[in-house]
């Protein structure tokens, strides 16, 4: 049976980083089960990304692939991500960041899972960091002082394929594949939400998939479909840690809806103890992970008193 993937990518003024990407779908070894074709939405791009789209799209028809660039000029992603829900045709849509490139079996192990587990409206795999080996020994922390969320995504839940109900793992829109009726009948996403430019702004995806959860669609688990994320040194900079803390705890705790009267009492005890924990701490390792979780849990207290939560217990906060 030959599937038709639709790869979706939405770029902004990272014309370097998508070429890096479509040159890793071109090395990627692809089935005769499969036919490909990319959609590349250029978000507000004044950079190199349309030539690069276009001069690359004479390489892929060479190898049998479809290569085609739009642009949507409305800044935002979800406004791109919208654009490229109205224009796709294949069977099944590929999501994938354009900061992200592919393993070079990406669509076998694709199409082997589809015919292994058929029929599924929603596919991921993993996200791995794609590291350069330059990299500082605390990015690698794996245990008391690990940041959370980790300054590069890493999905990853073992080697296993599983089917995932949205109770502890839901995973990122940048390694996704959906069928196109159920993407589209799923609405499209919320465009007061989601990065605007490169800022730290999400949740895009979270919400989008939370609405196909609602519904009790599982999503199948993938452990061979991989993709490499890479590894901007802005990221490893204390500040960016904290903004992007403060910022993703505020957006996922304002997604869990419901409202509330107060803050409840045990978010302040969250958040002197981190900041008791800061001012004491005299290696930077614990000191990093403290001012990391500080800018979560404030977040989560932003998120709180808009009244636009459901309350958490204190269980895997």
């Amino acid at each position: 049976m030959v599937v038709d993937l639709e790869m979706v990518v939405c770029t902004h003024q990272r014309a370097s980083l998508l070429e890096r990407l479509l040159e890793s779908v071109l090395a990627a070894e692809q089935p005769n089960t499969v036919r490909l074709c990319v959609t590349v939405v250029a978000n507000g791009c004044t950079d190199d990304t349309v030539s690069v789209t276009r001069r690359m799209g004479e390489r892929f028809q060479y190898q049998g692939a479809d290569l085609r660039a739009v642009e949507e000029p409305r800044l935002g992603k979800s406004y791109a991500l919208n654009r490229a829900l109205g224009l796709v045709e294949g069977d099944y849509l590929v999501f994938v960041d354009d900061d992200h490139r592919l393993d070079p079996a990406f669509f076998r192990a694709l199409a082997d899972g589809m015919d292994s587990y058929p029929g599924e409206s929603l596919y991921c795999g993993r996200v791995l960091p794609d590291w350069t080996g330059d990299e500082p020994a605390w990015v690698r922390e794996d245990g008391r002082w690990a940041i959370r969320p980790p300054p590069v995504p890493c999905q990853d839940w073992g080697d296993e394929s599983q089917m995932l109900d949205g109770s502890g793992r839901v995973p990122g829109g940048g390694n996704l594949v959906v069928e196109r009726d159920f993407a589209r009948s799923l609405g499209a996403f919320k465009t007061d939400l989601g990065p605007q430019g490169h800022d730290l702004f999400g949740g895009e995806d979270g919400e989008w998939l939370a609405r196909s959860l609602e519904r009790g669609t599982t999503i199948r688990y993938l452990p061979r479909v991989i993709q490499y994320h890479y590894v901007d040194p802005a990221r490893l900079k204390l500040r960016y840690l904290i903004e992007k803390a403060y910022l993703r705890s505020k957006i996922s705790t304002g997604l869990l809806g419901g409202s509330a009267g107060s803050v409840p009492l045990y978010q302040y005890r969250k958040i002197l103890n981190h900041l008791i924990g800061a001012l004491i701490s005299l290696r930077m390792t614990p000191r990093r992970y403290h001012l990391v979780r500080l800018a979560a849990v404030l977040g989560e207290y932003a998120a709180m008193r808009k009244k636009q939560y459901v309350c958490l217990t204190e269980e895997g906060k």
